[in-house]
């Protein structure tokens, strides 16, 4: 096993918030533990009705319940993070999301030898099985070139500027405090959220792309809809960060055309459930916008989310 820097940090510990796990937890935990010890590992858990607490335990991970009714994806991660004020890193992780290798932490870890990184995130690869459109939108978000983003690169890359993912991200405790810790009352995209408030106060965003792990998604085109309901709502409430670096129209318009592109290459029976897809996500990220106009029981409906309106 080669460890290397990953043990040069004084305290890191990995968080990964789970929920009826068990079916992903052989690959994700025998890769996992290629690359961390198991007291490094804190599982926060969301009343699993399966064995996911039985298996962690069994791995000798903490485990720490929460009530699923108050799990909050900003929230959940800063409860974790305030359980640990002596850590350096903090890692955290989905618990589908499978490492690639027994070097993909250390990879993460490395960038932060740079002391203004305050976030890092790995590179994600679609899983064996992923069809076309959901190996494209891997392929195109995670692209295999590391970069290291301040608050300068906004001027070219806008919104994109501020992307990460908290599938497989890590943050140097000291800065993700000093920026107020993630976000408790977002819908989801804390990550993004807390990168935006890196990147403000000075703090460098990296995207180390030897670090990878296998995740992806095949989102039905109600599930696009909802997801994108839910970046609507994120972005309207949070406009004022996200009005620091840009509108997301202009990346929408690239990843379509990108998507065609590679479809038509490689699969083109897809396109047309390709574009039916983007005529979803654009449906349901226009009503996100107009959120404050719906009755709760609406958006709950809408929303990948519904707990979050209760």
């Amino acid at each position: 096993m080669q460890r290397g820097l990953l043990y040069s940090y004084s305290m890191l510990k990995v968080i990964v918030p789970t929920l009826n796990a068990a079916q992903d937890w052989p690959q994700f935990v025998s890769a996992l533990l290629l690359c961390v010890l198991p007291e490094q590992v804190l599982i926060v858990d969301s009343e699993s009705t399966d064995n996911t607490v039985v298996l962690a335990r069994a791995e000798g991970f903490a485990v720490h319940s929460v009530a699923r009714s108050e799990f909050n994806h900003g929230g959940t991660r800063q409860m974790a993070a305030d359980m640990f004020p002596d850590a350096e890193i903090l890692v955290y992780m989905t618990q589908d999301a499978v490492l690639a290798d027994a070097n993909a932490l250390t990879n993460l870890l490395a960038v932060f030898a740079d002391p203004h990184v305050g976030a890092a995130y790995g590179r994600q690869l679609p899983k064996p099985e992923a069809g076309a459109i959901e190996a494209h939108a891997r392929y195109f978000n995670y692209p295999a070139t590391a970069e290291i983003r301040s608050l300068e690169s906004r001027k070219r890359l806008g919104i994109k500027a501020i992307f990460i993912s908290n599938s497989f991200s890590a943050y140097r405790r000291s800065a993700l405090m000093e920026v107020g810790g993630f976000p408790v009352n977002a819908i989801f995209g804390e990550d993004t959220i807390t990168a935006a408030r890196l990147l403000l106060a000075g703090y460098k965003v990296a995207y180390a792309a030897e670090a990878r792990a296998y995740h992806s998604h095949s989102y039905s085109c109600t599930q696009e809809f909802k997801r994108y309901y839910d970046i609507g709502v994120l972005h309207n409430r949070e406009s004022g960060i996200f009005g620091e670096f840009g509108q997301a129209n202009g990346e929408g318009k690239r990843f379509v055309l990108s998507e065609l592109l590679y479809l038509w290459e490689r699969d083109a029976l897809q396109i047309p459930a390709a574009l039916t897809r983007t005529a979803a996500k654009l449906l349901g990220y226009r009503l996100g916008l107009l959120e404050p106009h719906f009755s709760p029981s609406i958006k709950r409906r809408l929303s990948m989310h519904p707990g979050f309106w209760t």
